[in-house]
């Protein structure tokens, strides 16, 4: 059976995306889509791919991001 890992991103094309207490601010000049792209281009590098995007309003919305959760040795139940 899959299992999954989530990360909820909140971004506002208008020029801020915070994921995990973290801030990316758009730079002056960027526009808009390329400042989005890259940050999804970032997160696809890490392994994250885009689930679904639920409005908030028309330049805000919440990304879900998901990736294959990696068992490690040490989270796996010995026999």
């Amino acid at each position: 059976m899959d299992q999954w890992e989530y990360r909820v991103v909140y971004v506002d094309t208008r020029g801020r995306i915070s994921a995990d207490g973290v801030e990316f601010i758009r730079q002056s000049g960027e526009h808009r889509t390329a400042f989005v792209s890259k940050y999804l281009s970032a997160m696809g590098k890490e392994g994250w791919m885009l689930n679904g995007i639920q409005l908030l309003r028309p330049d805000t919305a919440y990304y879900v991001l998901q990736r294959p959760l990696i068992a490690t040795a040490a989270a796996e139940p010995s026999a």
